[in-house]
């Protein structure tokens, strides 16, 4: 009894090992040159978008493609990428948080175009296991795949179908980068839950009480997307994880539109999501609505 009472000791004496997963602190510079037609805020989030993507490619390469168009070339110590076919799917890592305000230069003007150089520094973390594959798309004015888009026009009715392979936790939200503001679309306000349940292989259309179960029909929000100029650029993001987490505080400032919270704010909580969970996976779905 002694001899296994002092194993035992020794076993718990051992120390535990843990294993961090990979972050970094980075920088980046990139130019996007757009036509006059496109609004400068428009062309300022793209670059900042690419500097991003450039930062990760540069920092821990590319996933392997099986399409021909995606090209990363070095050259002396340098990577170009040809953002035709790189996407932030396609890089192997993940950006976390942004440190600071990202530094814009003043457009500059050549005939039909302009560019717009920014700088960002960020924390990013290398991806080491594959993430839990979704099946998500926004649809306009239906339910069917035919609806599936990414161009709306003033006033047309918009919806998410979503599908997990395994159970988890969802939220969902609209960034508004002319209006600077960032609005929570799901969970529903009136639901009263920190993320929406999801159950496995279960398949769900949000936005639309039709498809929502009985008990839940008089809580769900229903959403048209409309534009006070020509054109405006919003992005739907998609956060899901197998793990519980609750959405970001934000407050209900006109009754006509979803809670909101600033991108700055909403940033540094997602930021902060992050850090903590490995788990967890964010999708961003580009909207280009028309006036």
């Amino acid at each position: 009894m002694k001899i296994k009472n002092l194993i035992l000791t020794l076993c718990l004496c051992l120390p535990v090992v843990t294993f961090a997963q990979r972050t970094d602190k980075v920088s980046a510079t990139y130019t996007y040159t757009a036509t006059k037609t496109m609004p400068i805020s428009q062309a300022e989030q793209i670059a900042l978008e690419r500097a991003k993507i450039q930062a990760i490619a540069e920092k821990y390469g590319t996933l392997v493609s099986q399409s021909n168009t995606t090209y990363v070339r070095n050259n002396d110590g340098k990577s170009t990428i040809d953002f035709n076919s790189v996407s932030s799917s396609d890089v192997k890592g993940e950006w976390i948080e942004t440190i600071g305000e990202p530094e814009f230069s003043n457009p500059i003007f050549e005939k039909d175009i302009y560019s717009v150089t920014v700088t960002v520094k960020g924390t990013i973390r290398e991806i080491v296991s594959s993430q839990v594959e979704l099946d998500y798309a926004v649809l306009c004015n239906g339910f069917e795949s035919r609806n599936e888009r990414t161009q709306f026009k003033n006033g047309d009715d918009m919806y998410l179908r979503f599908q997990s392979p395994v159970d988890g936790f969802l939220a969902v939200y609209l960034v508004d980068h002319n209006a600077g503001s960032v609005y929570c679309l799901l969970p529903y306000a009136r639901s009263g839950m920190a993320s929406q349940t999801i159950e496995h292989d279960k398949k769900y259309i949000f936005f639309s009480s039709q498809y929502a179960e009985d008990e839940v029909k008089n809580k769900v929000d229903e959403y048209n997307l409309t534009t006070s100029v020509e054109q405006e650029r919003d992005d739907i993001v998609v956060l899901f994880s197998p793990n519980k987490f609750t959405k970001a505080n934000s407050e209900q400032t006109d009754e006509l539109l979803p809670r909101e919270l600033s991108i700055k704010a909403f940033d540094t909580w997602l930021g902060s999501v992050k850090r903590k969970d490995k788990d967890f996976v964010e999708k961003r779905i580009v909207l280009e609505i028309r006036k």
